[in-house]
C-alpha cells in the first residue's frame, strides 16, 4: 500500500487538464469540491493524482455532466454521496466502476474481467446488460463525456423533458424503466420510470 504523500503528484498533477476541459466543455459540467475524506479515497484507490482517475477521486467531490445525466465518482459530496473507493467495494472484481447515467448504465474500467485491454472503459448498458468496449482510456473518456459526442452515444435513449426529470434525481439515483429496458417491449420513450438507488440498479443489472 502506497501512503498519501506517494500518491500526491507534485510536478504534473491531472487536475488542471480536467479543470479545462470542463472549461472548454459543450455541455454543462459541475465539478464538486473534494470531502475532508479526499486522501483516504485515493488510498483505498492507490492510483496517484498525475492520473486523471486519481485526480478526479482526489481533487473532486465528483462530477456531474449534463444536469446530472452522466455522473463521475469521486471523493464524495452532497450531491453524489457515493465515493469511488466505497462503492466499488463488494461491487467490482477485475474492474474499476468510475461513472454511471441516469438511465441506469454504468461505466468501469477494465482491470481485466474483461479482456486483455488493460484500462479500457467498458459500458455496461441498460438495454444489453452487456459489458461494452468503448475503446478509450479514463482521460480519453473524461475529455469525451464533456462534449457533444455524449448527446450522440445516447441518441434514442432521451425523452421530451428528459432535463427537468433528470434535474429531480440525486446523484446517487438513476431511473428504472418498466418494461425493463432489456426487455423487447422496454423503451426510455414509452416505458414508465420511477426512480431508485443506484446500488438498487446496479445490482437488477448484475444479477
Amino acid at each position: 500500500m502506497r501512503s498519501l504523500n506517494e500518491l500526491l503528484e507534485v510536478d504534473e498533477p491531472a487536475l488542471p487538464l480536467v479543470e479545462k476541459w470542463a472549461g472548454d466543455a459543450e455541455l454543462p459540467v459541475e465539478i464538486l469540491s473534494p470531502s475532508s475524506n479526499c486522501g483516504g479515497v485515493l488510498v483505498d484507490l492507490q492510483v496517484t493524482t498525475r492520473s486523471v482517475l486519481g485526480a478526479v477521486a482526489y481533487g473532486t467531490g465528483g462530477i456531474l455532466v449534463n444536469g446530472g445525466w452522466l455522473r463521475m465518482l469521486g471523493s464524495g459530496h452532497p450531491k453524489l454521496t457515493r465515493n469511488i473507493a466505497a462503492w466499488n467495494a463488494g461491487r467490482s472484481n477485475g474492474f474499476c466502476l468510475v461513472a454511471d447515467d441516469a438511465i441506469g448504465g454504468f461505466f468501469a474500467l477494465n482491470g481485466g474481467a474483461f479482456g486483455d485491454d488493460l484500462g479500457s472503459v467498458y459500458y455496461l448498458a441498460p438495454e444489453t446488460l452487456k459489458w461494452e468496449s468503448l475503446g478509450v482510456g479514463h482521460a480519453a473518456f473524461t475529455q469525451w463525456a464533456f462534449t457533444n459526442r455524449l448527446h450522440a452515444f445516447y441518441a434514442g435513449m432521451r425523452w421530451a423533458g428528459w432535463e427537468e426529470d433528470v434535474g429531480h434525481l440525486s446523484g446517487d439515483e438513476c431511473f428504472n424503466f418498466y418494461p425493463f429496458l432489456c426487455s423487447e417491449q422496454g423503451s426510455t420513450q414509452t416505458s414508465s420510470r420511477r426512480p431508485v438507488p443506484v446500488a438498487e440498479q446496479y445490482a437488477f443489472n448484475t444479477a
